[in-house]
């Protein structure tokens, strides 16, 4: 059976606010918009919100969904950090990126996706073992590792007006 705990809105609102939601989103600041939340149990201490099973965060146009979402929070309650495990999503209407797991820290406002990363914007797509992203510059890099590609980055862009 699944159990369900409400978490308190303002608190979550309060630590996803500081831009976890919008992690990989230089586009149109969105961080004043209202935050949404699922997951099949919640969890809030002095220190971290914890979602589990089937867990997403939407704010704006932008989309974070993963097996689990983890939130450290500071004395005063606000986010230093957001971690993403299992099946990690993030999706805004330009772009998606997927991995296994997502660490956004709120102090240098970079975002770093790990393990089979997929990075698709329109047509292109960019494969690696490591993305690490700047939200504040939109500078990304991407990193191969081990595994299928033998260590190589992978990718395909379409010019503009190509189909």
């Amino acid at each position: 059976m699944t159990t369900t705990r409400i978490l308190l809105t303002a608190t979550a609102a309060l630590a996803l606010a500081a831009g976890g939601v919008a992690m990989a989103q230089t586009r149109p600041n969105t961080s004043n918009q209202p935050i949404g939340y699922g997951a099949d149990t919640g969890e809030l201490t002095n220190t971290a919100v914890s979602l589990r099973g089937r867990a997403e965060i939407t704010q704006g146009q932008s989309r974070l969904r993963a097996n689990a979402i983890e939130g450290a929070r500071d004395a005063s309650g606000g986010l230093t950090r957001i971690e993403a495990s299992g099946d990690v999503y993030y999706v805004t209407p330009t772009e998606t990126i997927r991995g296994d797991r997502a660490i956004y820290n709120v102090a240098d406002a970079t975002v770093v996706v790990t393990g089979d990363v997929i990075l698709t914007q329109g047509q292109n797509v960019l494969t690696g073992a490591r993305l690490s992203y700047n939200v504040d510059t939109g500078q990304a890099r991407i990193e191969g590792g081990g595994g299928q590609n033998g260590g190589r980055v992978r990718g395909v862009f379409y010019p503009q007006g190509a189909n």
